[in-house]
């Protein structure tokens, strides 16, 4: 009976998991320009900066103070370390 019980807890929380999955997946990627006011409270998470000499788009997930979640599409200078 235990082990059915925990079965059932772990698919609840997959499910849940799978859901802010794809509720991440299909938020609108708002572009930033230099006269973009942001709210960032928490910083979620960033791309990672590409090995690349070139100016590259990436993406940083923030939630505002107001709680709600943003993803944000701006551009950065590549690493540029290649040997």
């Amino acid at each position: 009976m235990k082990t059915a019980m925990i079965i059932v807890a772990l698919l609840g929380f997959s499910s849940v998991v799978a859901a802010q999955d794809g509720t991440a997946k299909t938020q609108q990627v708002e572009q930033y320009a230099y006269d973009s006011h942001l709210d960032v409270a928490k910083v979620i998470s960033e791309d990672p900066v590409p090995d690349v000499c070139a100016v590259v788009t990436t993406h940083m997930t923030y939630q505002d103070s107001q709680g709600k979640r943003h993803v944000l599409a701006y551009n950065v200078m590549g690493r540029c370390s290649q040997g």
